[in-house]
């Protein structure tokens, strides 16, 4: 009943507007067809975007990587004759000047993480070789806490004629820390590296003492000179 109605109503006026009417029947046309244009173009966008996934790789981890660091008492070693903490005593030295490291993993994916490490190694006064072989490890720990595993590395070095220094790059391809769950963060682990230090030697290292790699030239401040 509403719709006739509104129909008659409809029809009484367009008696009146007869002029704007029959103008408008004169653009219509050209209106229409720009819009049947439009929508033929949008059905075409439509049909070529809106179902098309790119397989695009996930490029972000599933959350951070575990911290990577040098253990402060374990960063430097330093050898001396009889164990007397002078420069003219040290027969090796070497230092961890540096690591770089990245990680991934996804989903249920265990943590995968690769790292480059340098070393600045040194023959001091007292060294009976011209070769090397330096010990450090590389251990896994739950932050703060415990550590879950250890392992250790040998690296050979041998000093050239007249040289009393050398650069080491060690690549660790891979450590693998498995995860308890999917939502297991990297944030949760920390990896250390240090040298294979004795005791005396951590001492040394967490008093603050040091000398320069290629000690036997000078005595850096801290260190304690006994004849």
């Amino acid at each position: 009943m509403r719709r006739s109605l509104l129909l008659a109503a409809g029809l009484s006026l367009a008696v009146t507007a007869l002029p704007e009417l029959a103008a408008a029947q004169q653009r219509r046309p050209s209106d229409e067809q720009r819009q049947e244009q439009e929508a033929a173009k949008k059905k075409k966008r439509d049909s070529e975007w809106s179902d098309v996934q790119a397989p695009l790789p996930a490029l972000r981890n599933a959350g951070p990587c575990p911290f990577v660091k040098v253990l402060y008492d374990a960063a430097r070693y330093v050898e001396f004759k009889e164990g007397r903490e002078a420069s003219a005593n040290v027969a090796y030295s070497g230092e961890i000047q540096g690591i770089s490291a990245g990680c991934q993993y996804k989903d249920d994916d265990p943590i995968k993480v690769t790292m480059e490490v340098l070393f600045e190694l040194g023959k001091g006064p007292q060294a009976t070789s011209d070769t090397k072989t330096y010990r450090y490890w590389i251990a896994v720990t739950k932050r703060n806490d415990s550590v879950i595993t250890k392992q250790y590395f040998d690296l050979p070095v041998k000093f050239a004629e007249g040289q009393d220094r050398v650069y080491a790059t060690e690549e660790i391809g891979q450590v693998t820390i498995p995860r308890a769950t999917n939502t297991t963060s990297g944030a949760n682990f920390e990896i250390l590296v240090g040298f294979d230090v004795t005791p005396q030697m951590a001492a040394f290292n967490r008093d603050g003492k040091r000398f320069r790699v290629n000690a036997g030239t000078t005595t850096v401040a801290g260190a304690s000179e006994r004849p």
